[in-house]
């Protein structure tokens, strides 16, 4: 049985930055990959980014070049380096592991934590 606890949300200004974490325990945290996506009420969950267990990384076009996601196998911890934040980067991040298909897709992850709510202000 695989947990996955989230941390490090809050409220930052427009400009600012966070880092996310996600705790996991468990199987061997190194043979999965790991993903960040995000969510608003009412909308799908929305693919942030994704990191394979050898370190291979993707991300959606909308965080590219101002999100890191990057991992620490021995500390089974998946981080989330959030800079130069925007009031649409609010939402709900949710931290995912253990894919059966494509990363980008909510539906292939098999592993989930409970969600981090991060909040821009204009």
């Amino acid at each position: 049985q695989v947990q996955l606890v989230e941390s490090g949300g809050g409220l930052v200004q427009a400009g600012g930055s966070l880092r996310l974490s996600c705790a996991a325990s468990g199987r061997t945290f190194s043979s999965y990959a790991m993903a960040w996506f995000r969510q608003v009420p009412g909308k799908e969950r929305e693919f942030v980014a994704a990191i394979r267990g050898s370190g291979s990384t993707y991300y959606a076009d909308s965080v590219k070049g101002r999100f890191t996601i990057s991992r620490d196998n021995a500390k089974k911890t998946m981080y989330l380096q959030m800079n130069s934040l925007k009031p649409e980067d609010t939402a709900v991040y949710y931290c995912a592991g253990n894919p059966s298909g494509s990363y980008y897709s909510h539906m292939e992850y098999n592993y989930w934590g409970q969600g981090t709510q991060v909040t821009v202000s204009s």
